[in-house]
């Protein structure tokens, strides 16, 4: 009696499959694709070792805004409900007496505000660090503390975005 194992069976199988199917072209491509986003509600979660990095951090706003409100879909910034939530070291840029200090993110987190993103602190994190609501810049909201709003923004339907900065070790160049 002649018996074939599930091994040489898989093996004749895929031989035979190989050879009934076309190639595949040599200079195939991704296929682009245009999801269609609609109401979107984002919670950026930003909590860093370092206030150095949240200039890095603010790219995972850029990455919400810019395809959203460029075509094909050209939302409206209203449109769009995004939250930015600062818990970390980072939340020493936003004090009035380090604005010069950190001018350059807080261009860009001013331009988003204006464009509509609310931006959060941590009331406990202001706490530790000394500061108050009154030293905080003008576009910033003072929460009760970051693991609450992040519970709350998450009942309320928003995706929870965590802005995670890694050390970079390579540029793209190196490694692409």
């Amino acid at each position: 009696m002649f018996r074939l194992s599930a091994l040489h069976l898989y093996a004749g199988l895929t031989l035979a499959a190989g050879l009934l199917l076309p190639p595949t072209p040599a200079l195939a491509q991704a296929k682009v694709v245009q999801t269609p986003y609609q109401n979107p509600k984002a919670l950026v979660d930003i909590f860093l070792d370092d206030p150095a990095k949240l200039g890095a951090a603010l790219y995972w706003v850029r990455s919400l805004v810019n395809p959203l409100t460029e075509a094909p879909y050209s939302m409206f910034p209203e449109d769009i409900k995004i939250i930015v939530l600062l818990h970390g070291t980072e939340i020493v840029t936003l004090a009035k007496k380090n604005q010069e200090r950190y001018q350059e993110v807080l261009q860009r987190m001013r331009y988003y505000a204006d464009m509509g993103v609310k931006f959060k602190v941590c009331g406990l994190a202001l706490q530790d660090y000394g500061y108050s609501a009154a030293d905080m810049q003008d576009f910033v909201e003072v929460a009760p503390s970051a693991i609450t709003e992040l519970m709350h923004w998450q009942n309320q339907g928003y995706a929870l975005i965590p802005a995670v900065v890694l050390d970079k070790k390579f540029s793209i160049e190196q490694i692409r």
